[in-house]
Order: C-alpha cells, then sequence, then structure tokens
C-alpha cells in the first residue's frame, strides 16, 4: 500500500512542471524575437536593397514562420516549440489522458502566434501615436478620427496593465498549486501541460509507411506533399533549435544597447546627390528634402544624416521604411529632433 501511494505521488509530481520549467519555456521564443530581429536589422543595413524588404515586413513574416514551426510541433508532438523544446505537452484539461482534438490544435496555434501578433502591433502603434500626438492625443482631437485616437492613447496603458496583472495572477496561483494553468492562453485553448513521456514520440513514427501502400495514386501524391510540408517544417525546426543558443548569444551580448543602433555601426552614406530634392528642384540648405518648403521642427534621420521635417520623415519612415535619400533601412528609432537655438 505504501508503495502504491508513493508511486501515485511521484506521478503527480513528474507530470506537473515546475513553475521554472513553464516560465523557462515561456521566455524562450520572447528571447527569439528580438534576437532574430537584430541579425535581419544587421543583414538590411549592410544590403538593403537584398534584405531591407525583411526588416520592414519582419513582424509579418517572423510571424508566417512562426506558424510553420508551431503547427508542426502541435501536430507531431503536441507542444509548442518551446514547450517540445523543454520536454513539455498539452493535454486537454478535460483529461488529461486524452490526446488533443482539432478544435484544441487549432485554437492553441492561434493563441501562439496570432495573439503575440496582435500584441507586438499595438504595443507599435501606441508607441508610435505617443510619440508622434503626445500622451494624451488632444492635438489631434479635432481632426477626423481623433477622438479614436485620444481614446486609444488613454485607454491602452489600462488595458496592458490588465494584460499583464491577469498573466501574473495566473502565475502566483501555479506557484501556490492553486490552479493547473500558468498563463491565460494555455487555460483559453483547453489545455494544460505534461511530461513528455517515451510513448510520445513513438506515437508519431512509423505510420506514413502504412498509408503510402495503402494509398490510390491521388492518395501518394498528397501524402509525398504532406511529407515534402513536413520535411520543410522539420527543417525549420531543427535550424531553429540548432541557432537557438546562438541567438539567446546575441540576445545576452546587445542587451546594454539602446533601440536605436549606434551611429557609428551605421553604413557611410553616398554623398548627397547635388543640390537636388526628390521632385528634382534646387534644394536650399533649409529646405525639406521631402516637401521641398522651409523645414519645421527639424528632425535629423540618423541613417543617412539629411534632415527633414518631422510630419514628413516620420510619415515616410512608418509608410516605407527607408531614408528617402539613401534608401537604407529606417524606422521611427532613428529619428533625432534638432533644437535650434533662438538667435
Amino acid at each position: 500500500m505504501a508503495e502504491h501511494g508513493a508511486h501515485i505521488t511521484s506521478a503527480s509530481v513528474t507530470d506537473r512542471p515546475t513553475i521554472f520549467e513553464v516560465l523557462a519555456q515561456e521566455s524562450l521564443m520572447v528571447t527569439v524575437r528580438p534576437a532574430l530581429k537584430h541579425a535581419v536589422r544587421v543583414a538590411a543595413e549592410n544590403r538593403p536593397a537584398l534584405f531591407g524588404w525583411l526588416m520592414r515586413n519582419y513582424d509579418e513574416v517572423y510571424a508566417f514562420l512562426d506558424f510553420i514551426v508551431q503547427h508542426y510541433h502541435l501536430q507531431k508532438y503536441n507542444g509548442s516549440f518551446a514547450e517540445n523544446f523543454y520536454d513539455l505537452k498539452r493535454v486537454p484539461s478535460a483529461d488529461p489522458s486524452g490526446s488533443l482534438s482539432r478544435r484544441h490544435h487549432w485554437l492553441s496555434v492561434f493563441l501562439l502566434v496570432a495573439v503575440p501578433y496582435i500584441k507586438t502591433k499595438l504595443d507599435q502603434l501606441f508607441e508610435d501615436l505617443r510619440h508622434k500626438y503626445g500622451t494624451d492625443g488632444r492635438s489631434q482631437i479635432r481632426r477626423p478620427g481623433g477622438q479614436v485616437i485620444r481614446a486609444f492613447l488613454s485607454m491602452y496603458p489600462y488595458v496592458h496593465m490588465t494584460w499583464e496583472g491577469t498573466c501574473l495572477m495566473y502565475q502566483v496561483s501555479y506557484i501556490l498549486g492553486k490552479g493547473a494553468w500558468h498563463s491565460p492562453f494555455l487555460h483559453l485553448s483547453g489545455t494544460r501541460l505534461q511530461h513528455l513521456d517515451e510513448f510520445d514520440l513513438d506515437a508519431s513514427v512509423g505510420t506514413v509507411t502504412a498509408d503510402w501502400s495503402k494509398a490510390s495514386l491521388f492518395g501518394k501524391l498528397g501524402l509525398a506533399m504532406k511529407m515534402g510540408g513536413g520535411a520543410a517544417a522539420m527543417v525549420l525546426s531543427s535550424g531553429l533549435s540548432v541557432g537557438m543558443f546562438f541567438l539567446q548569444f546575441l540576445d545576452w551580448w546587445y542587451a546594454s544597447d539602446s533601440k536605436a543602433a549606434s551611429l557609428t555601426a551605421m553604413p557611410i552614406p553616398d554623398p548627397p546627390r547635388g543640390d537636388r530634392n526628390l521632385d528634382g528642384r534646387r534644394l536650399s540648405p533649409f529646405m525639406c528634402p521631402i516637401c521641398g518648403r522651409a523645414r519645421t521642427n527639424d528632425t535629423a534621420l540618423s541613417v543617412s544624416g539629411y534632415v527633414f521635417c518631422y510630419p514628413c520623415i516620420h510619415g515616410y519612415v512608418k509608410q516605407h521604411g527607408q531614408c528617402p535619400v539613401t534608401q537604407f533601412p529606417a524606422t521611427s528609432d532613428h529619428l533625432i529632433k534638432i533644437f535650434v537655438q533662438d538667435s
């Protein structure tokens, strides 16, 4: 009886991951995104014509690749990439001994990929609007959509605080043993985390050969396409696993860097193209190269050194992601306001 009780206790402890394991797997993908973005930024600054588009559409490309990796791991290992990296899997909350249904699978994919993407876009939108219009947006209240801008700037900090507070409550509840989920998104997916066992990997191997021998010609074609997609996902996943420690090293190495890239690390721009602006008209030292009028609210772009009107360069960089004169990749982090002392 005592041995049986010890076995049950041991199994229950083993099945439930520790708070350190679940937080480690959560922070893994959070570390990958900025580290990979830094590598893309370096490539775009050295080869703007080749990699500039990748930097401008980084969030969308990352979300697409993240979808492939997460879908592949959930389908084959019943867990996300980070969860499988730490030997964890997802099981239905209502029946931990059962397998994930299609609803569990696609809901998990949505919460793993789409929700972080939407959150990233909302954070970027809030920072851009706050930088452009101030913290309350009162300067835009008379413009079309001004009420929406002001409401968003006023409410989003509270939404963000609620988001972070809810996540913290779930983590505290998990630490104290009062909850089965460390994250509200895991709860919403209808799943919980457990450790992998020796039968999990065996269950995903050996079915392709049997299906191939029984399939028709079109069935074999479908299986071949499925195997090709699985192989591509496996290569992407394996490459991500191999590069994981390198990306973490990059994130640690550049942890002390500011958001804006160092001016000394920027490539030297080409000499100015004569004394003409973007429309071919003669350019005065006090004129904006974009609008061709006298500059207002002078702002320099650190990647090239050119000076523009702040509204002109902010809108251009936001839309095109590059310097309008040199075509070097640029973001709003590269804008430097110039304060001219009155004479």
